[in-house]
């Protein structure tokens, strides 16, 4: 399995419109954040996890021509604003399978109704191929399954995803022991860390560190960050062995 960091930054992405901050201004590629995303692949499967503003941008970069199906964790804006982009690949394969929490679905029907329209389909309007998912129902894949891990974006429930050894979380605030369950000792972790201060709705890189600690994977890496967490580099330095910060672009195999 190939887990491609398609994207590692906040809302805003990295450098944020007209900040003057130094992390904003830095010339080190691993400082500049596209909008959080994954892409999981193993033999001839495609499966990304959310579509943000860049998912168009992401394709092109990384030259991908097919597209299994989109996993989202949730419905913000950051998560899923790209999902006009799967255009060129619905026009090759046909309709792409999403899966989501059905809030999230009708989320979606309503800000994107060309989308989902049953009739008078504009003829260059993309389709999809719903999937609801639930909490402990686990789903599949291709030919392997994703377990739902419930967790919460301050009082929003999201949803991350075990997918064999790979654990995929963001925007996590908080999450029940029962979860936990689900993706101890996973081999890789992915977890958010926004920056050093507490924040109402993510982890901070305390909270993410101990995360880990509680985890236990093999290896974990940080993504959703903020410039306010500082340069890629130097709070690299300062993590613990095992634990690093993801930037775009970043391949790792399991």
């Amino acid at each position: 399995m190939k887990i491609t960091f398609l994207g590692t930054g906040t809302s805003q992405g990295v450098p944020v419109i007209g900040s003057t901050h130094p992390v904003c201004l830095s010339k080190n590629p691993k400082d500049k954040r596209l909008r959080v995303s994954v892409m999981v692949s193993w033999e001839n499967y495609n499966y990304v996890i959310d579509c943000g503003p860049d998912f168009r941008q992401q394709m092109l970069t990384h030259k991908v021509s097919r597209l299994d199906g989109i996993l989202f964790t949730h419905e913000h804006a950051d998560h899923t604003a790209g999902i006009d982009d799967i255009r060129p690949f619905f026009f090759r394969q046909g309709d792409i399978p999403i899966y989501a929490h059905e809030r999230v679905v009708a989320a979606l029907k309503k800000r994107f109704d060309y989308i989902f329209a049953d009739e008078n389909r504009y003829p260059g309007a993309p389709a999809v191929a719903i999937n609801t998912i639930e909490k402990d129902t686990p789903f599949k894949i291709g030919d392997t399954v994703a377990i739902p891990v419930e967790a919460y974006h301050n009082r929003l429930q999201v949803f991350g995803f075990r997918i064999g050894g790979f654990t995929y979380l963001t925007d996590v605030k908080t999450i029940e022991e029962k979860e936990l369950e689900k993706i101890m000792e996973s081999k890789i972790l992915v977890i958010n860390a926004l920056r050093e201060e507490p924040h109402h709705s993510h982890f901070n890189l305390e909270e993410a560190l101990a995360f880990v600690e509680k985890v236990r994977p093999e290896i974990a890496y940080f993504t959703h960050i903020s410039h306010l967490l500082g340069f890629h580099d130097e709070v690299e330095k300062k993590l613990p062995k095992g634990v690093h910060l993801a930037y775009d672009n970043l391949v790792v195999e399991l």
